[in-house]
């Protein structure tokens, strides 16, 4: 199996690591060139090589799409045809600019991304988690402590091969739906990122709390929690913030 990656940042090099170790052939990309990822391709190992976006879309069983949301209408729309497609996309206005059509909750931000990419099986996942979770909270199937990821779709055969892009790489899947409820795992809910910190210590304000996530390890989210956090989801504006 071969997993095309276009974006090769925090959360792309952590899933071409992740897959490279699971016997995966991994074919990266960004917007700079292939030139520009000799450092990380050559850290994979000879599963890996770098590419063009379009290269990577046409090689992948499987692509990952982990860009800016701002630059999605850059992505090759005929070489990601008939493919699946994990969005790992988050609206962030302050950097993405506003998008009336997520401001009023008329699309999510994959229904956008699928809408873009006709023809394309879009799978929403590992946008709620962040990188330094995502790499420390991995756990082989079956191990009591493995925490699970949210996925969102249309297709429901492409789920499956999402979640079982998942398990290989250390995570347990839970469905929340198709691409319209795909906002439940969005900023600006409960199951995005600090569920996976762990328990806060109490008393915390608001600066003192996110320090405190940013430098914790993280702690398993098992699948049954995953599901009720998403069941108890409510829909507040569109869009969250960076954090430097």
């Amino acid at each position: 199996m071969t997993l095309g990656l276009i974006g090769s940042g925090m959360i792309g090099g952590t899933l071409a690591r992740f897959a490279v170790g699971a016997g995966w052939n991994v074919v990266v990309s960004n917007s700079r060139g292939p030139e520009t990822l000799g450092e990380l391709v050559a850290g994979l190992g000879e599963r890996a090589k770098a590419a063009t976006p379009a290269e990577a879309a046409a090689s992948g069983d499987l692509v990952v799409v982990s860009i800016p949301l701002f630059a999605y209408t850059q992505l090759p729309q005929a070489e990601l045809a008939g493919k699946v497609v994990i969005d790992t996309l988050n609206y962030y206005p302050d950097r993405d600019g506003r998008l009336p059509e997520l401001d009023s909750d008329e699309l999510t931000s994959s229904e956008l991304l699928q809408r873009h990419l006709t023809g394309a099986r879009v799978v929403k996942a590992f946008n709620n988690i962040t990188a330094p979770h995502l790499s420390s909270l991995a756990r082989p199937s079956g191990a009591p402590d493995r925490s699970a990821l949210p996925i969102a779709g249309d297709d429901a055969a492409a789920k499956k091969e999402a979640a079982a892009l998942l398990d290989a790489l250390g995570y347990d899947a839970v469905d929340i739906g198709d691409l319209t409820e795909s906002w439940r795992s969005s900023p600006n809910t409960a199951l995005y990122c600090l569920p996976y910190g762990g328990e806060a210590p109490s008393g915390l304000s608001p600066q003192e709390l996110l320090r405190w996530f940013l430098e914790t390890p993280g702690a398993p989210l098992p699948a049954h929690r995953v599901r009720q956090l998403a069941d108890e989801a409510v829909r507040g504006p569109a869009g969250g913030a960076l954090v430097d």
